[in-house]
C-alpha cells in the first residue's frame, strides 16, 4: 500500500447504547478487549456499552472507559488484517484510545486511568458552574479576542474545524461571550449539553488529580508517533507523553490543527476507529482532498478493508 494512514479516535459524545456489541459477537479479539475491561474496572462495562440505560451510559466516569473499550475492541480487529498506522491522534479522550495503539499505554492501565480522569473532570466543578458553546463559523482570532476581553474565565477549547471551535468556561462568561461573538458575526452559537466546563482552566483540579494518577502508571515512548492535543506536535518520549495528557485537560484540543500536522507529514488516509463517525465529517472541513473511512460498525469495517485492498473473504466466511 502506498498510501499513509493514521488511526483517529473519537472522543466523549460519540457514545452510544449497543456499541461494540457486533464486533464482541463475531470477534474473539474483540471479546477479550470487553472482558480484560470488566476485569480491571471490577464491574461490567460491557454491559453497559451493550444494554446501558443511555443515562448510566452518559456519565462521564462511564462514558470514557466505554468508548475507550470500543475503540480499541475494533482496532484489536483491525489489525489482524496487518493494517498499521503511520501516525495515531484521538479527541480529548481519544488521545488515551490512540497511545494503546502505539503502545506506549497497556489497555487495561489506559482503562482504569480514564474512569478516574472521567471521575476527577466531573468532580474539578460544581454542577452548574461551567459550560461550553460551539461558535459557528467565526475566525479563531476573533474568537480569542473576544474570550480575553469578557470578564471571567471563558476559553477556547476544542479547535475542531475551520468552522468550528468550542469555547469552556463559567456559565455567565461563556453566555456573555457568546453574544459578543454573534454580534461579530458568528453563523450561529449552540450552547451544548455537557457536565462541567471541559478543556479550560477550571479544569485545573483535575489535571492535578491526574497527575498523581500518572504517577503510577507505567508509560512507554509510543512505536509509532502520536500526535497530542495540547501541542499538535508528536509526543515521542514516555516524559512527553505523560505531560501532554496533564495539560490537556485543562488546555484546548487543537484538533484541527493535529490534523493539518498529520497532512503536512504526508498522511493522506485517515481511518476514524471507535462509536460514531464525528471526526470523519470535521475531517470533510479541514481537507476534502485526504481520504476519510470510519470503521464503527462490521458493515464499516468490510468497506474500509474493500477500500484498501484487502482481501475480505476471510471475514465474510465467519459470518
Amino acid at each position: 500500500m502506498s498510501q499513509k494512514i493514521a488511526f483517529i479516535f473519537p472522543g466523549q459524545g460519540s457514545q452510544k447504547v449497543g456499541m461494540g456489541k457486533d464486533f464482541y459477537d463475531r470477534f474473539i479479539e474483540a471479546r477479550k478487549v470487553f472482558q480484560a475491561a470488566d476485569e480491571a474496572l471490577g464491574f461490567k462495562i460491557s454491559e453497559i456499552c451493550f444494554n446501558g440505560p443511555e443515562d448510566e451510559l452518559k456519565k462521564t466516569e462511564n462514558t470514557q472507559p466505554a468508548i475507550l473499550t470500543t475503540s480499541i475492541a475494533i482496532l484489536r480487529v483491525l489489525e489482524q488484517f496487518g493494517i498499521k498506522p503511520d501516525m495515531v491522534a484521538g479527541h480529548s479522550l481519544g488521545e488515551y484510545s490512540a497511545l494503546v495503539a502505539a503502545g506506549s499505554l497497556s489497555f487495561e492501565d489506559a482503562v482504569k486511568t480514564v474512569r478516574e480522569r472521567g471521575r476527577l473532570m466531573v468532580e474539578a466543578v460544581p454542577y452548574g458552574k461551567g459550560t461550553m458553546a460551539a461558535i459557528i463559523k467565526l475566525d479563531r482570532k476573533t474568537i480569542e479576542k473576544i474570550c480575553a476581553e469578557t470578564e471571567g474565565i471563558v476559553e477556547p477549547a476544542n479547535y475542531n474545524n475551520p468552522a468550528e471551535v468550542v469555547i469552556s468556561g463559567e456559565v455567565e462568561a461563556v453566555r456573555a461571550a457568546s453574544e459578543k461573538m454573534k454580534e461579530a458575526g458568528a453563523l450561529k452559537v449552540v450552547e451544548l449539553k455537557v457536565s462541567g466546563p471541559f478543556h479550560s482552566s477550571l479544569l485545573q483540579p483535575a489535571s492535578d488529580g491526574l497527575a498523581e494518577v500518572l504517577a503510577d502508571v507505567e508509560v512507554k515512548d509510543p512505536k509509532v508517533p502520536v500526535i497530542a492535543n495540547y501541542t499538535a506536535e508528536p509526543s515521542k518520549t514516555a516524559a512527553e507523553v505523560k505531560e501532554n495528557l496533564i495539560k490537556q485537560v485543562s488546555g484546548a484540543v487543537k484538533w484541527q490543527d493535529s490534523v493539518e500536522k498529520m497532512i503536512n507529514e504526508g498522511i493522506d488516509t485517515f481511518i476514524e476507529i471507535g462509536p460514531g463517525n464525528v471526526l470523519t465529517k470535521m475531517m470533510k472541513r479541514i481537507n476534502r482532498k485526504v481520504k476519510a473511512l470510519s470503521i464503527n460498525s462490521i458493515e464499516s469495517l468490510e468497506s474500509v478493508l474493500k477500500e484498501l485492498g484487502i482481501d475480505v473473504s476471510e471475514l465474510e466466511q465467519t459470518k
